[in-house]
């Protein structure tokens, strides 16, 4: 078995694994970084970002054999011919649903950082405190003025546009310009908060560039952001870390590298490296590391710990609290409102926007209490009906194509994100009878909504309808659709912080309790979720435990 050693490893290549292997080399450290599947270049590998609709085979559109071999993919809108080579092969990696878990993901260098809404949001104290104030699972071990610097800091060189909009529960951060709102929209949030107080409308604030950012391009409103940007106008592995870690000669990048367990050993209690199973060759390679990075996805990251140190602890290593595996979270949603307004006939807008609006929480806050815990939020956008609209007064014929040359009306919509809370209950473990291409075992996922979420969905829909039908929208209607766990795809839990070693994974710094030269630092630390998408949560706790690995390495401590 062949053996090599560096400073550091990182294991994953998505949002985290790339923040984690840029701040490691940019100290001077000597990084490998595992990726389980192919490599993707940036430009080089983006085969299909800048073809035309009818370039494609099929439009685009899904075919009946990719429903067939994609039966969890097919469940929502990721599935179709434009990137299908950037979605798991359901096949070779299925997992066991002991609930249905609508599991979406990317194995390949970037990971989803490709596939991202890029909606990025700071938490705020609301939700560090939450878990404390409602007595329910632990305490965070941080506070929002302990993080702030590291928002500051990874929002500066991913390139987050948005205002500062002087918002408790969502604080303000380091912004380029944010992108406009259409007129339809700043008018219907105007009388949103002019009827509903601390209901806020304000821009997204989104991972593209809107402004000077050194080698990146601006955003170009194609809104073919999933087929990889080669102007670099969205903050990806590719387009922003990768490129900075390679920049110091420090990076040693491996696809095709399946991290199959951690080293452990007993009497330094210290983490001495990861295997490796080559995913082509089916070798086996060990990396050795003083420090160690497992940044590969909440789930599988879970699931590398799960596989390691088992001669100690019969659950893995970091399971002597009881709770690896344990507190999954994701955001429930498929609630969502939407209808025409009336008049701004002679308005349009530019291009093809890559972010909407957003409405923070503002339930069980400022004074609100509902027979619930926690909150959610909104996010939508307006425009005008496109040439697919149905026009009801023509059927065919040379009027129906004439009236498909004129915009159609305006249409303002929106769909919630919920929170869901850390559940025990909610798990993930090693399915023992079912194997993957590679003879690995596989995870069985159990997580659900309970009656916390499930009251919390009628005023995600109750609320949505009253302020559109407030604001004068026409003809507002709701849908109440799946919530399925799995669907917002922001895993969260599994490892998470904590302050005593009894009941969390990770001590403040991110470090495993029971070998603190491993760090992990994708959103399976998470402690709760809020109701904001939490990849820049995920960004800036990488760049904080990085430092302090670098600080601990340089005292010797690890």
């Amino acid at each position: 078995m062949k053996e090599y050693e560096f400073d550091a490893i990182v294991v994953g290549s998505g949002i985290s694994g790339g923040w984690a292997a840029k701040e490691l080399c940019e100290k001077g450290l000597k990084v490998i970084m595992l990726e389980r599947g192919m490599n993707v270049e940036h430009v080089k590998d983006y085969p299909n970002a800048m073809k035309a609709p009818w370039e494609f085979p099929h439009r685009g559109t899904r075919t009946q054999q990719m429903i067939e071999d994609y039966p969890v993919l097919k469940r929502d809108y990721p599935l179709s011919e434009k990137n299908l080579e950037w979605w798991v092969n359901e096949k070779e990696c299925p997992y066991t649903e002991v609930k249905r878990f609508d599991w979406f993901r990317g194995y390949h260098v970037g990971g989803r950082s490709l596939m991202w809404g890029k909606h990025s949001y700071r938490l705020s104290d609301f939700d560090f405190n939450a878990n404390a104030e409602d007595g329910i699972a632990t305490d965070w071990p941080i506070r929002y003025k302990e993080i702030a610097p590291w928002y500051d800091h990874v929002e500066k060189f991913a390139g987050i546009s948005g205002n500062r909009d002087g918002l408790p529960q969502l604080p303000d951060g380091q912004y380029l310009p944010a992108l406009p709102m259409t007129c339809v929209e700043k008018d219907v949030a105007a009388r949103i908060n002019q009827k509903f107080p601390n209901r806020n409308i304000v821009m997204g604030r989104v991972a593209h560039v809107t402004g000077p950012l050194e080698g990146r391009n601006q955003c170009q409103y194609r809104n073919k952001c999933s087929l990889g940007c080669p102007f670099g106008g969205y903050f990806s592995t590719q387009s922003s870390t990768l490129p900075a870690a390679t920049k110091t000669g420090n990076l040693t990048l491996r696809p095709y590298s399946i991290v199959t367990q951690i080293m452990y050993d007993k009497d330094t209690k210290k983490a001495t490296g990861v295997e490796v199973l080559d995913a082509e060759t089916n070798q086996t390679y060990v990396y050795k590391a003083k420090v160690i990075f497992l940044n590969a996805s909440t789930i599988n990251s879970t699931w590398v710990l799960m596989n390691s140190a088992t001669d100690v602890w019969e659950g893995g290593l970091g399971s002597s609290s009881g709770e690896l595996g344990h507190n999954l979270m994701d955001h429930h949603l498929g609630i969502g409102v939407g209808g025409w307004v009336e008049g701004y006939e002679d308005k349009y807008y530019y291009g093809r926007r890559p972010g909407g609006f957003y409405l923070p929480r503002f339930r069980n806050l400022f004074g609100d209490k509902r027979d619930y815990l926690r909150g959610f939020g909104y996010q939508g956008g307006s425009g005008r009906e496109s040439w697919q609209r149905d026009v009801p007064e023509y059927s065919i014929g040379a009027e129906f194509k004439e009236s498909l040359t004129e915009p159609g009306r305006w249409t303002f919509g929106m769909g919630a994100f919920g929170e869901i809370l850390p559940y025990h209950e909610n798990k993930i473990t090693l399915d023992k009878t079912k194997k993957d291409k590679w003879g690995l075992n596989v995870v069985a996922i159990d997580c659900e909504l309970k009656e916390n979420e499930l009251k919390m969905r009628k005023d995600m829909l109750n609320d949505g309808l009253e302020m559109l039908e407030a604001a004068g929208v026409k003809d507002v209607r709701g849908r109440d659709g799946d919530g399925t766990p799995g669907r917002g795809i922001h895993e969260m839990g599994t490892a998470r912080m904590g302050k005593d070693p009894k009941s969390s994974v990770l001590n403040k710094h991110n470090q495993v309790w029971d070998a603190k030269n491993i760090y992990v630092t994708d959103g399976s630390f998470m402690t709760s979720g809020g109701c904001q998408n939490p990849s820049l949560t995920y960004m800036a706790f990488t760049a904080r435990a990085a430092d302090h690995a670098f600080q601990e390495l340089k005292k010797m401590n690890l």
